[in-house]
């Protein structure tokens, strides 16, 4: 049986944070989406899919990069939220 290797990651103490939503195949993402942190790791680990605030849903696949292109929804609705902890 061959054993394999999954990267891991440190994951932000946020409310939400960005990922992308790659479907076509394409090794680098269009666009990255504010989803609950809680469902981040889930996703990751089990394959489950998340929803962003957007309403995209998607399985977590990657983190995003400083710089990285965010959807504009997402970050239109992430702004307008008042400002709390993430509780689930």
């Amino acid at each position: 049986m061959e054993s394999v290797s999954t990267p891991t990651q440190t994951l932000p103490d946020t409310g939400t944070r960005p990922e992308t939503t790659d479907q076509t195949g394409d090794d680098s993402p269009k666009m990255f989406h504010y989803v609950r942190k809680a469902k981040i790791a889930e996703s990751a680990v089990l394959g489950t899919h998340v929803v962003a605030l957007c309403g995209e849903v998607f399985p977590v696949t990657r983190a995003p990069k400083p710089g990285s292109p965010v959807c504009p929804e997402c970050k239109r609705i992430y702004d307008g939220l008042p400002p709390g902890g993430d509780d689930d």
